[in-house]
């Protein structure tokens, strides 16, 4: 608690001159930042990110670089090879996911609106420059949402010094042996992506947090002293021209790619599904959940 009060100072400090800009959109603040600020809350975050993990007991995490023969082989294109991508995207598993991803390369990533009204967590996430959605609502300002992001993908790809995103594409969690159908919010953009496997091997408690309230997954999670994670980075995607013109088929040929690459199996069901599942395991009724649209 002692170290997120000192990086929620740090935070303060560094943003005390770059107050969000409305036009900017909210949590554009961190994406703002520069020189000596930016590499505090850069620095001081991914240290606290992999301080946490430690304490959740997550002491070694091996990370593995995947690369394709065709690469190896140099058939690959020289001019792609120099271009950065624009998002990060991950299968999502856990709450721990975001700290590793903090500790690596410390993104920006998409968080509900309640999250930057949180007194301590608020400003962090600001920090990180989080994009705030209302999940509830699918009319307000999904659009203003959408090009949000795709803006700050785009931002990313085009300069070096620009954050990246950190994008979910399953849009929920999962047990960690499937990988659900991608939403096409990281491949609207057209900009290459570099995807990310997590994977969390257990004998005991499964990391995995899809059924259980946060408060009994920390505890369990605690309560096993040593936790496992292994990181997997495939090469950067970079989409041909029909994949550009097509989002969904962008999505899906990343999502087969990881599946393969990362022992995952295809499922295809969402979250409307999860939540009929929520809505079983907590005895609440079905038809009020079916008729919930998904997000």
């Amino acid at each position: 608690m002692l170290v997120l009060v000192v990086y929620y100072l740090v935070c303060r400090v560094c943003t005390l001159r770059v107050e969000e800009e409305r036009e900017g959109g909210e949590g554009d603040g961190y994406a703002r930042l520069e020189g000596w600020r930016r590499e505090g809350v850069v620095r001081c975050g991914r240290a606290l990110a992999r301080a946490m993990l430690f304490v959740f007991g997550f002491y070694w995490i091996p990370e593995h670089d995947c690369r394709f023969a065709d690469a190896e082989d140099g058939h690959a294109d020289q001019s792609k090879e120099m271009e950065r991508p624009g998002a990060i995207v991950s299968n999502h598993v856990s709450y721990v996911d975001i700290l590793y991803h903090m500790s690596a390369s410390f993104p920006s990533f998409v968080a509900k609106r309640s999250v930057a009204r949180s007194p301590l967590v608020g400003l962090i996430s600001k920090c990180l420059g989080c994009i705030f959605v209302q999940r509830e609502s699918k009319t307000s300002d999904f659009k203003g949402v959408s090009g949000a992001v795709t803006e700050r993908i785009q931002r990313a790809h085009q300069q070096k010094n620009a954050p990246m995103m950190l994008l979910f594409p399953e849009g929920t969690t999962t047990n960690g042996d499937y990988l659900l159908p991608f939403k096409t919010g990281a491949f609207i953009a057209k900009a290459p992506v570099q995807p990310v496997i997590l994977r969390y091997p257990y004998r005991r408690f499964n990391p995995a947090w899809e059924s259980m309230s946060g408060a009994r997954h920390v505890f369990l999670l605690l309560c096993q002293f040593v936790n496992y994670l292994e990181v997997i980075h495939l090469p950067v995607y970079y989409p041909s021209e029909q994949e550009k013109n097509d989002p969904k088929l962008y999505a899906n040929n990343v999502r087969k790619l990881m599946a393969v690459e990362g022992n995952l199996f295809l499922l295809d069901l969402g979250l409307a599904e999860k939540r009929v599942y929520h809505a079983a395991l907590n005895g609440n009724s079905l038809p009020r959940v079916l008729h919930q649209k998904d997000d």
